[in-house]
């Protein structure tokens, strides 16, 4: 025993305090219990005592005195044993009584008295009477208890049931007797839970024997042939049964004896407080008693001291409570966790402190602060790997920076690199954490553990660290297969692709890396890094990049629902961007797609980028600069020695330029006339809308000086004038005529001003152009677009014309004009004929007398009778031929009606001045539209609308 260390974990509360003095018996028995100690006493009375040891109140339980009490857990209940009045000489005064603590009823002035719920003769005719010498009672389901009380004849009496409604069931029972026949005195008694199994030790001097109760009938055990005396008997709290013997403390389980405890001494008192075991011993020699508090897990002993006669243990409020014979008070308590530590930290006895906090169950940090002390305190003494196992275990709680800081400083790597490998395990590593453990890695060149941690031995599991991290580190230090194969594992593509392109360069397997990903995930890949793929695999890459813009499901892995399937597809303008260094594969990728998908919804995009890239002259070709470089490299090389010795470059040299330049004037031709086809059939005569933007088209074809371009868009968009434009300042005068032609010709749609734009164009030429304009006055006579005298003066301007280029115009025109001033003339002549007829007969009307001599009914042809209706036309009808309509001539009044509706809608059309300028704009002679107006006296007549109200 001498080996158990001793401390001070426990100290004395409530110093000096004894049993109050309303207790003037001798304490027979106690119990704790609902913060409140009861204590029972030789003279019948128990009284409650409170946290300070004060009388709540006291009363007489009974006539003689009390034996056992027990205070239950669940209900605020006192179950009692004592001797009572005998009430006659059949029956034993020993009875069990039930007080209800809750309801206290007043019994005068000064004492109040629990309510008695029920009162249990203990001896029957079945139960015979014997001195009891252990009591015990066990909670079940409330009300039900069960009680056991031993005897001094080794039988047990058991009581089960509601006990306070006397519902009960008895029964007994019986430990084996000894050797000699003789009966030996129940010592101790204990209930045993195991799920809804209830067992019961009942102790000896000479046995331990265990009954099952849920056995009918119990079932009995003898599970050792020693026990012990009263008092020394106990039950922890994992519900095994303690006795105290002299050479050792026993502990006995269900199967027999456990575990035994070597403490020498007498045992006046066990029992269980908080995982401790209490024993008050007696030294053999000076017949001492001291109580000796001992923590079986750590093995040490928590307090020892010297106690004088100890009449009852008890715990409750978390003290230790003994009761002397002489009635003093002794109160000890645990000292706080802090308090305890720190004792253990001043000797330096840290496993005992990790030992005890870990036993007492103390919280996760306050464990992880006695380990890190322990280890700073093995780290002072220079004991790098005990440290370090130390702080491995406060991982979780503290913070890491300061174990690595210790172990950075003391270069110890080979124990940073364990601390930082246990700290990925736990899942608790930063990034910097990552980039440090790969680093010690990296410089003890243990290749072993870097392929245990990054391919995780089986290559399978989650990955533990920072990916992004852990591939910076190895890139960084040289390990790209490592790094690949994070990346790989975690899904980073973009990584694995970053390191096999941009570290490796392994160009056709990134190539191959791509294909075998989804469609999704390779489209972003090709973005990311396609400008390099391009760069140094551009077949390759366009047949990608064509398989992730097309539908070709065999080749791409393609997920997805069928309703989604066409949503996932990339447009190939998302791709744009990676061909900026090589417009030539840019061309050939996007005409490939435009062979393959008819329908795509980024046509136009397609169209305009294709146009940019047929069109453009300073288009460069990334293959012709390879295959040529080399030689346009000597060529220079060649050039600067020549110069150097004085001498110029041969004719084979230039003839190798002039080549180059031919071929680059042959692409440049030929991506024009791809462009010009492009915009043709984007753009057909079916087509409302063209399918790529016009305005883009036209810049790009200014910007280029693309003629064939703009004269196609110019005719599309019925810009004629432009058209003509453009053959003016190429002074290609064929192609102008040849065009006014096709766009001058008013049946066909045309634009016949165009010939005037063009008559003007030769005028202002200031060169001899007689051919040119005796054809376009041909057709500018034939459309009638200019009066003579415009055609003359226009072409007056231009010196180099000569009268005889005109004469035949000017004498057609003569010839004409008199014609029609003699058409004219006779037409004249013909109206006022006829107006002044019209007046003689008005004149004729108002002054003379009108015969009618008509003797027939112009509508029926019979003979006229009266009534009949004359009309001033010189008509006559009967009266009943006209039925309702007299005032005008059935016969004259539609060629009437057509008259005035005529001059209605005259007069509706002098208000119609939008008619008027549209009939002017659309003429090709105004001023005849004019004069027509006037003739019609639409134009002379103005009419005032008159005022509103006027």
């Amino acid at each position: 025993m001498y080996q158990w260390r001793k401390f001070e974990f426990f100290e004395e509360k409530a110093a000096g305090r004894g049993v109050p003095a309303e207790i003037a018996a001798r304490v027979s028995c106690c119990s704790g219990g609902r913060g409140r100690v009861a204590v029972g006493c030789d003279d019948g009375t128990v009284g409650l005592l409170d946290r300070g040891f004060r009388l709540s109140y006291g009363f007489q339980a009974y006539a003689s005195s009390v034996l056992f009490l027990q205070q239950l857990k669940q209900r605020n209940v006192l179950i009692t044993v004592g001797d009572d009045d005998q009430p006659s000489s059949q029956s034993s005064a020993i009875c069990l009584k039930v007080f209800d603590l809750d309801k206290v009823q007043e019994e005068g002035s000064s004492t109040t008295s629990p309510f008695c719920v029920q009162i249990l003769r203990i001896f029957t005719k079945q139960f015979p009477l014997a001195k009891i010498t252990s009591f015990v009672v066990l909670e079940e389901a409330p009300p039900i208890l069960l009680i056991a009380i031993g005897l001094d004849n080794g039988s047990i009496y058991c009581i089960k049931g509601d006990i306070a409604r006397e519902r009960i069931t008895r029964f007994m029972l019986q430990v084996e007797a000894t050797s000699d026949g003789s009966t030996s005195p129940i010592t101790g008694l204990g209930f045993r839970l195991e799920g809804q199994a209830h067992q019961l030790f009942a102790v000896t001097p000479s046995s331990v024997t265990l009954f099952s109760l849920h056995d009918h009938p119990p079932r009995r055990q003898t599970l050792d042939q020693i026990g012990c005396e009263t008092n020394a008997v106990a039950m922890s709290d994992r519900m095994d049964l303690i006795i105290g013997r002299p050479e050792a403390v026993y502990f006995y389980e269900v199967d027999g004896r456990g575990p035994c405890w070597a403490f020498d001494g007498e045992k006046k008192f066990v029992g269980w407080f908080r995982g401790y075991l209490l024993c008050i011993i007696e030294d053999q020699r000076s017949r001492k008693n001291t109580l000796n508090v001992y923590d079986l897990k750590n093995r040490l002993i928590a307090h020892s001291m010297p106690v004088g006669d100890v009449s009852q243990l008890v715990s409750e409020w978390g003290y230790i409570i003994l009761i002397m014979s002489d009635k003093k008070i002794l109160c000890i308590g645990e000292k706080d966790m802090e308090s305890k530590l720190d004792m253990l930290f001043k000797k330096n006895l840290y496993t005992v402190a990790i030992n005890l906090v870990q036993s007492q169950q103390a919280d996760p940090a306050s464990t992880a602060e006695v380990l890190r002390k322990y280890g700073d305190h093995l780290y002072g003494k220079q004991e790098y790997d005990e440290a370090m196992s130390q702080y491995i275990h406060t991982i979780g709680h503290l913070e890491p920076s300061y174990v690595i800081q210790k172990f950075l400083d003391a270069k110890r790597i080979y124990n940073l690199t364990n601390y930082l490998e246990k700290l990925h395990d736990r899942g608790l590593a930063s990034k910097d954490h990552t980039t440090l453990l790969l680093n010690c890695y990296t410089k003890l060149k243990d290749v072993e553990k870097l392929n245990h941690f990054i391919k995780d031995e089986d290559g399978v599991g989650e990955i533990k660290f920072d990916v992004e991290t852990a591939i910076r580190v190895c890139r960084a230090a040289g390990y790209h297969e490592h790094a690949m194969f994070v990346a790989k594992k975690a899904g980073r593509h973009e990584l694995y692709l970053k390191i096999l392109l941009e570290d490796l360069g392994r160009y056709d397997e990134a190539l191959q890396y791509i294909s075998s990903l989804e469609a999704n995930q390779a489209g972003l890949t090709v973005k990311e890094y396609g400008k390099i793929l391009v760069e140094h695999r551009p077949a390759e890459t366009v047949e990608i990049l064509l398989r992730l813009c097309t539908d070709s499901g065999d080749r791409m892995t393609r997920r997805g629902s069928n309703s989604m399937h066409l949503l996932t597809i990339p447009s190939p303008m998302d791709f744009v961007n990676i061909f900026v260094h090589s417009p030539k594969y840019l061309m050939e990728f996007l005409e490939k797609y435009t062979k393959a998908v008819k329908d795509s919804s980024a046509q136009t995009e397609i169209h305009n980028t294709l146009l940019e890239l047929y069109i453009s002259k300073d288009l460069s070709f990334p293959s012709m600069s390879q295959e040529n470089g080399s030689e346009e490299l000597l060529i220079k090389e060649r050039k600067g020695k020549e110069v150097a010795n004085g001498y110029k470059s041969g004719p084979k040299e230039k003839g190798n330029l002039g080549k180059e330049d031919t071929n680059v004037a042959k692409d440049i031709v030929e991506r024009q006339r791809k462009g010009l086809a492009l915009l043709r059939s984007a753009w057909t005569s079916e087509m409302d809308d063209p399918l790529y933007d016009v305005d883009l088209a036209l810049i790009i074809c200014n910007a280029n000086a693309f003629k064939d371009g703009l004269l196609f868009l110019y005719e599309k968009l019925k810009l004629f004038k432009e058209v003509i434009s453009c053959y003016k300042q190429a002074h290609d005068h064929e192609g102008l005529i040849a065009c006014c032609k096709k766009l001058g010709d008013s049946s066909q749609g045309g634009d016949p001003s165009l010939w005037g734009d063009l008559l003007k164009y030769f005028s202002e030429l200031g060169e001899d152009c007689s051919k040119e304009v005796k054809e376009v006055l041909t057709y500018i006579e034939k459309e009638d677009v200019l009066p003579p005298i415009v055609v003359l003066e226009t072409l007056s301007k231009n010196p180099c014309l000569t009268l005889s280029v005109v004469k035949d115009y000017i004498a057609r025109k003569l010839e004409q004009e008199s014609k029609l001033i003699e058409e004219d003339r006779k037409s004249i002549d013909k109206y006022q004929d006829e107006t002044e007829l019209m007046k003689r007969e008005i004149e004729d009307l108002k002054t003379n007398a009108k015969v009618f001599q008509l003797s027939k009914c112009t509508t029926c042809t019979f003979t006229l009778d009266l009534p009949a209706v004359h009309f001033m036309c010189m008509h006559s009808f009967h009266l009943r031929c006209l039925g309702d309509n007299e005032k005008e001539c059935p016969e004259c009044a539609p060629e009437y009606r057509s008259v005035m509706e005529a001059k209605q809608k005259l007069e509706h059309n002098a208000r119609d001045h939008d008619l008027f300028f549209r009939q002017l704009r659309g003429s090709k002679d105004g001023f005849s539209v004019v004069a027509d107006y006037f003739s019609k006296g639409i134009v002379s007549k103005t009419a005032i609308p008159p005022e509103n109200g006027r």
